[in-house]
């Protein structure tokens, strides 16, 4: 959930998963963890470079073996609170790859319960390369939520980084080991 700013900031698959690894070793000390926080961020990534829908949904499944063929319908008929990332990461992935939009992408996540604020923080992320940015009618209340130092770092963040959009590469993902 913490991982998206990896994805916007670098712009190379080796870059994102070392740094994704780097930022989930110190909260998620199980290799699960660190998986799911480097699918997170290459999706990022993959959505930068422009990647459509099946690519990313191909890429993710052959990197890092998840199964992203589940429809949404049928995860909610028996998903269950579930922290662990092989819980929540796929389900989150698969939220964004039904979505239209950047809040229809949102919605489905939080759709499935559970970890509803995680697997928006991970669909949101996704959907955010995807689509371009966060809505302002979305962006513009969240940012009002923030005390003035926190604004003031998600904003010099976004001037830094953006959605910066880079040239489509149709490289291997090579997974970095542990």
């Amino acid at each position: 959930m913490r991982v998206s700013p990896i994805g916007f900031a670098f712009d190379s698959i080796e870059e994102v998963m070392a740094q994704a690894r780097r930022t989930a070793e110190v909260t998620h000390s199980h290799p699960e963890g660190i998986r799911g926080a480097q699918a997170t961020a290459v999706a990022i990534l993959l959505a930068r470079m422009g990647h459509d829908k099946s690519s990313i949904r191909e890429n993710l499944q052959q990197e890092f073996g998840y199964t992203l063929n589940e429809r949404l319908d049928d995860i909610r008929s028996h998903y269950e609170f579930d922290v662990s990332c092989q819980g929540s990461v796929p389900p989150s992935i698969i939220a964004f790859l039904e979505s239209t939009n950047y809040e229809d992408a949102v919605r489905n996540a939080i759709s499935l319960g559970g970890d509803a604020d995680t697997m928006a923080c991970i669909t949101g992320g996704i959907a955010e390369a995807y689509y371009g940015s966060v809505p302002d009618f979305i962006s513009v209340h969240a940012l009002g939520r923030l005390d003035k130092r926190l604004r003031a770092i998600v904003l010099e963040f976004t001037a830094r980084y953006g959605n910066r959009r880079i040239e489509k590469r149709n490289i291997p993902i090579r997974r970095i080991e542990q």
